[in-house]
């Protein structure tokens, strides 16, 4: 693990890193779990929660039966905008959300739909720009951290990957967004926090940087990419490590006091964040 810490610190100081925040991030300031999601779909939709032991009923599907229902899911973000909020003291508390603030990477993608990583940018007062449309691609402004939220941003219904529809549009890998993240994953050291790698989204989203560089014929030319996970299995660690994807074990009582123990240790490597 020490080899790899010191080349994730080694591609910040150059600039050539890119941050991958999930759930795992979010859940660290008290925003629920997917389950509390999937649980208001289903009460909303007056389907008992027993459907969910079926495992050919993923959570896309009721998001999917929600908008056939509603006609859109704008009801869907409105209640997710009140449950997901978080106060500014709240994010401030957080030493998981100072110490990525403090890294300062030049790009941050994340799935989450919150805006709990734009309020500690705000907290701290460290500009950024946020990026959820092909317009704020072409717009933000240079020298500022990009804030790319790849599944969209619940401010804005139209942005959200959510349902059955979204993902599989999504599968063919070449929205703005996507083509945005094959450029920076070319080019930079990419960082995953806050997965879990039973996600088959971001399975199929490092199978495929794995795959765009198989097809280049440069594929010895290509940054390394880290997930960090707490207590992986032998499985998870021999699949990632054939897709070119390094296994960080984190180690503590938890998962969040693990990878905070691990950002602290990233930061004090590039002289950057205070105890």
């Amino acid at each position: 693990m020490e080899k790899q810490i010191e080349a994730i610190a080694t591609a910040l100081k150059r600039r050539h890193a890119v941050l991958f925040a999930g759930a795992g991030i979010s859940m660290s300031v008290g925003l629920p779990s997917w389950k509390t999601l999937i649980d208001h779909m289903l009460k909303d939709l007056h389907i008992d929660a027993s459907l969910m032991q079926d495992p050919s009923i993923t959570y896309q599907a009721i998001a999917e039966c929600y908008r056939l229902e509603h006609g859109s899911i704008e009801t869907l973000c409105e209640w997710m905008r009140e449950t997901w909020r978080v106060s500014p003291e709240r994010v401030r508390d957080s030493e998981l959300h100072r110490l990525i603030v403090e890294l300062n990477f030049p790009v941050i993608y994340t799935t989450n739909y919150d805006a709990n990583l734009e309020t500690a940018y705000e907290v701290y007062g460290k500009p950024y720009a946020k990026i959820s449309h092909a317009r704020d691609i072409a717009c933000a402004p240079a020298g500022v951290t990009q804030l790319v939220k790849y599944h969209g941003d619940f401010d804005d219904a139209d942005t959200l990957v959510l349902t059955e529809t979204d993902y599989f549009n999504r599968l063919s890998f070449d929205s703005p967004l996507d083509v945005r993240f094959r450029s920076d994953a070319l080019g930079a050291t990419v960082l995953f926090v806050g997965y879990s790698m039973s996600d088959i989204n971001i399975r199929l989203l490092l199978h495929r940087i794995w795959s765009t560089w198989q097809q280049s014929e440069y594929e010895g030319d290509r940054p390394q990419s880290y997930v960090f996970m707490f207590r992986p299995n032998p499985v998870q660690e021999a699949v990632l490590s054939n897709w070119g994807v390094s296994v960080i074990k984190g180690e503590g009582q938890n998962a969040q006091d693990a990878l905070v123990a691990f950002m602290r240790d990233l930061g004090k490597r590039i002289g950057c964040c205070g105890d």
